[in-house]
């Protein structure tokens, strides 16, 4: 990504292999970035440089059926699948770490922890058990949206911003080419397999509020919501039953910011995860999958 990380490859369960960069001393805490749907690594960006300033190591992967990573032959996308993923990323760490998931990303960590996994801390952006569907739906449809591709890097772009249109639209798209393939018949496709797209979104949800239990039952694994104050996804009530779920549960509310709540505030978003990234990391130990 940058000079200042490596890439590295992980290979993972069903033959998939995983791709992702890695930074920092190999004897510092480390923060593992895990991206939404639809989604690469490139995503954390400007987040990867802010926490190496830090201090921190930093492991930033592109989730399977996502960018440079491996698509499952075998359409092998749950969560489930994708925790066994994030197994494979820290398992070589001798340090403590703290998963950093936004939407997708979110709901993998809160899979983990219910597999074994122990972190020193979560961090979910703009995720919980129970999101508003109806800002889902909008996901799910932007996404399954523009199936024939694009003819050029500025058709894509408008169709971000018309998904988007709070976020100011850069003055080059070509950044945009990090998230989109060429196809064999010269368009441009999103940088991920339509087969993510399966399972239901309701599925998907009732599996994340069950594997919530487990965070919940943890009281010495710190958890952090980044809600974006213009999200559509993260509601009143439902910040308010994951928090009669988990009475620990922190909150960084991000004025501004919608669902991409690090792309539309990144130094908002910085400032308040490498604070707690750094709190928690100071007081963690690792424990390994069973």
């Amino acid at each position: 990504m940058t000079g200042r990380t490596q890439l590295r490859t992980f290979p993972s369960s069903g033959g998939v292999e995983l791709v992702g960069d890695q930074g920092g001393p190999a004897d510092a805490p480390c923060v593992v970035l895990l991206h939404g749907g639809g989604q690469t690594r490139h995503s954390w960006s400007r987040a990867v440089d802010r926490l190496l300033d830090a201090g921190l190591q930093v492991i930033n992967f592109d989730a399977r059926g996502h960018g440079d990573s491996a698509w499952s032959p075998d359409g092998a996308y749950a969560l489930s699948d994708r925790s066994r993923d994030l197994a494979a990323v820290t398992k070589d760490l001798r340090v403590p770490f703290v998963l950093v998931g936004a939407s997708l990303g979110g709901a993998t960590a809160i899979q983990a922890v219910h597999d074994g996994l122990r972190p020193a801390g979560v961090v979910l952006v703009d995720i919980v058990p129970e999101p508003d569907p109806r800002g889902i739906e909008r996901i799910v449809g932007f996404m399954q949206g523009h199936g024939d591709g694009f003819a050029t890097v500025e058709a894509a772009a408008a169709a971000v911003a018309a998904y988007n249109p709070q976020r100011p639209r850069p003055a080059d798209a070509g950044g945009l080419m990090k998230n989109l393939r060429p196809g064999a018949d010269g368009r441009l496709y999103w940088h991920w397999d339509p087969r993510i797209l399966e399972t239901s979104p309701a599925a998907h949800h009732r599996v994340v509020q069950q594997a919530a239990e487990t965070l919940a039952s943890l009281p010495d694994v710190p958890v952090l919501l980044v809600r974006g104050m213009s999200s559509d996804v993260v509601s009143e009530a439902g910040v308010a039953a994951f928090r009669r779920q988990v009475p620990r549960l922190e909150i960084l509310d991000v004025q501004g910011a919608g669902h991409m709540v690090a792309g539309d505030r990144n130094d908002a978003f910085n400032a308040g995860v490498i604070a707690f990234a750094k709190r928690v990391l100071a007081a963690g130990t690792v424990t390994r999958m069973a």
